[in-house]
């Protein structure tokens, strides 16, 4: 199964600067718990946007043009084909970014992972392809609050290929 997990804004926007909207620490715990143990596959610029890679107890995947490009403890690849061959048997293998990531896998992915922040961040400049429901199904979605921790309110939610 391959799936898609990001968080994303009111209006599908999932980053600004190169950097996450905004931080969620149960977000980020969320992310943790549903990849541990499985292959994130992400682009190049997403993996240097990470304070510490490669993530720990995952398989790490970069999808870049860049024939070149090594790094301790990543594998790469440099089409959709190879990041597929790679994860072919595999139980779930996750998507995290960046937007022309998710781009080119929306159309065969199987499940959405998305955490809907209910929020608009105007100054946005990286978004997640549009979700359509005659395509998605959601199946769960638990809401939170804003409270000391999180700034704002946000759904965990996931969604299935109809």
């Amino acid at each position: 199964m391959l799936s898609l997990i990001v968080a994303i804004d009111e209006q599908n926007a999932i980053g600004i600067n190169g950097d996450m909207l905004c931080h969620l620490p149960n977000d980020l715990r969320h992310f943790k718990n549903i990849t541990s143990g499985h292959t994130v596959i992400m682009g190049k610029r997403t993996l240097f946007s990470l304070p510490k890679y490669p993530l720990p107890n995952r398989r790490n995947i970069v999808l870049t043009k860049d024939k070149g490009q090594r790094t301790k403890d990543i594998e790469y690849a440099h089409t959709i084909e190879d990041v597929l061959q790679m994860i072919q048997g595999e139980e779930e293998a996750f998507i995290m970014g960046g937007g022309m990531v998710y781009k080119q896998f929306m159309p065969i992915a199987d499940k959405l992972y998305i955490t809907h922040i209910h929020h608009t961040f105007p100054e946005a400049d990286t978004y997640f392809p549009a979700i359509d429901l005659d395509v998605w199904k959601l199946i769960t979605c638990e809401r939170h609050e804003a409270d000391e921790r999180h700034a704002f309110a946000y759904s965990f939610c996931e969604y299935v290929r109809r």
